[in-house]
């Protein structure tokens, strides 16, 4: 019976209106305690058990717990501005790191969570600030993966513009916005010095491929004129050599010619003696016989040239 009475009581101090606004109250309180005095941890339990159990709808108890679990997760840095971050892998050694690692996911699941569900509340300017610190998370996620970089930085700008539509007052989401724009510019002027740089260093490249390839064929060019010249000289030392040798046999046959004729014509005086001794005739007689008729001769070619020279009389025949 007492047991039953207790469970009644407990059910009416949850459903009594009263008894949960003051609840409501009581811990909203605590929570915002908590949060102003920098008890993140404790203000996080007070605005879940507000927010969740007891299902009370209030936008901006729901950007204090994102705000709370945000600081949680990422170690106190400031709020609602971009800041530089390390992307440097985390170090896992013992349980109490493993942990601490769990506990951040743990609170970045929370800030994400609730501040997409006040970026679509009706309080613009709550929704305002959930767009900016998404955006501000989207940032540092693109910081901490760099294969994924460009799709988290434009889902940052995107949030960013998103926030200053719902509150162009917002000034932090300006600065974030105009902030993320001349990086997002930086980024691309240098991507594009960075790849003008490796043009220029591929056309160095190719130029000096070139001037080289040039140079080898100056080379083989001037190897090709060297051995054509070369061969030119070796063939005019040829053809030098071979006039040369042409020169000296056509010396050497008229010399043998010349000494042929020279031996031709004492062959007849030679043969006469011989001709002389086989008759037993004197040289001394035989140079009389030939000197007479050497004589005989001379007289018959001179009464022949008298006899050419005498013109025919026309009154006789020509017998």
């Amino acid at each position: 019976m007492k047991y039953l009475l207790s469970i009644v009581l407990l059910f009416t101090s949850v459903t009594d209106p009263v008894t949960k606004i003051a609840k409501s109250n009581k811990l909203k309180k605590e929570a915002s305690t908590a949060y102003a005095d920098g008890n993140f941890q404790e203000a996080i339990s007070s605005y879940q058990m507000l927010l969740d159990s007891m299902e009370v709808e209030d936008d901006k108890a729901r950007l204090n717990l994102a705000n709370a679990a945000y600081i949680m997760s990422y170690g106190g840095e400031n709020m609602g501005l971009l800041s530089e971050i390390s992307s440097g892998e985390t170090m896992v050694e013992d349980t109490a790191a493993l942990n601490a690692i769990s506990d951040d996911i743990r609170f970045f699941d929370i800030a994400d969570s609730n501040y997409k569900r006040v970026k679509d509340g009706a309080d613009k300017s709550l929704a305002s600030m959930a767009h900016n610190q998404l955006g501000i998370i989207s940032y540092k996620m693109g910081e901490q993966s760099p294969d994924e970089k460009e799709s988290f930085t434009q889902s940052a700008l995107s949030n960013f513009k998103q926030a200053l539509l719902k509150n162009p007052k917002n000034d932090q989401a300006r600065y974030n916005y105009e902030l993320l724009k001349k990086l997002i510019r930086q980024q691309q002027e240098q991507e594009q010095e960075q790849k003008d740089q490796e043009q220029k260093e591929d056309q160095k490249q190719d130029q000096e491929k070139k001037d080289q390839e040039q140079k080898d064929q100056q080379k083989q060019d001037q190897k090709n004129e060297n051995q054509e010249k070369q061969d030119q000289e070796k063939q005019e030392q040829q053809e030098q050599q071979q006039n040369q040798d042409q020169k000296q046999q056509q010396e050497e046959g008229k010399e043998n010619q010349e000494q042929k004729e020279g031996e031709q014509k004492e062959d007849p005086l030679e043969k006469l003696k011989e001709k002389l001794k086989e008759m037993n005739i004197p040289l001394e007689k035989a140079q009389m016989i030939l000197e007479a008729m050497k004589n005989n001769e001379t007289q018959y070619v001179q009464q022949k040239k008298r006899k050419a020279t005498e013109r025919k009389r026309s009154d006789k025949p020509d017998w």
